[in-house]
């Protein structure tokens, strides 16, 4: 398995992500924003958690637009795999490979701690828990916020493409959503942080099992 790992100005978990994909076993490459193209051989782009040119507009919105997201586009068209953690959903939200948006915390606070996550997707990713499973994983953000308009939540939920819900309360998401996956299951974007999570040492590697489970769903094909 070949990851590249997005960095933005403001990134500040990019170095986390390639530690958390050499976990699972791949050759890392990290890769700029201004890069408008992929390495050679690229099969899943991870997009990190951070504040992308500092949050200004909505979080995600200019590196939606940045010359390496096109690539990006193009990747996931292809049937590539996509993980975009915490300002990485927001910014496959805002690049269109996921419906929906991010918005303020209810309460207007800027949440980190760790949460009880409810498994209730199935995909590529979510391939090393059972479905219902609950893990806990830390969370990070002040725009977690989930929502979307009726008729796509109804989509997600029909197609389970809902891959986590939070088991308490968060920061208001609509339905407790914490992460969603595209039609194919092969883009996943979540607002917690499995990246800080696939270490006992540092308390804990539940987040591990989305790394390894991207390169086994990789090796199979």
């Amino acid at each position: 398995m070949k990851a590249a790992v997005v960095t933005f100005p403001g990134s500040n978990c990019d170095r986390d992500m390639r530690v958390a994909f050499a976990a699972a076993g791949a050759e890392v490459v990290q890769v700029w924003h201004k890069d408008d193209a992929l390495p050679a051989g690229t099969d899943v782009v991870g997009v990190p958690g951070g504040f992308s040119y500092g949050d200004y507009l909505r979080c995600g919105a200019i590196a939606a637009n940045a010359p390496v997201m096109g690539a990006v586009r193009a990747h996931a068209g292809r049937g590539g795999m996509v993980l975009g953690i915490c300002n990485g959903f927001q910014v496959l939200c805002e690049a269109g490979l996921l419906p929906g948006a991010l918005v303020r915390n209810a309460g207007i606070a800027f949440v980190c701690r760790r949460v009880a996550l409810d498994v209730t997707g199935d995909g590529p990713f979510l391939a090393g828990y059972a479905r219902g499973t609950r893990i806990e994983l830390p969370v990070a953000h002040h725009d977690g916020n989930y929502v979307a308009d009726d008729e796509t939540l109804r989509a997600l939920d029909g197609e389970g493409r809902v891959a986590f819900r939070y088991g308490e309360a968060v920061n208001g998401s609509l339905g407790g959503i914490a992460g969603i996956t595209s039609a194919n299951g092969r883009v996943l974007g979540m607002m917690p942080h499995p990246e800080r999570a696939v270490d006992t040492v540092h308390g804990g590697a539940e987040g591990l099992p989305i790394f390894r489970a991207a390169a086994v769903a990789l090796a199979r094909a």
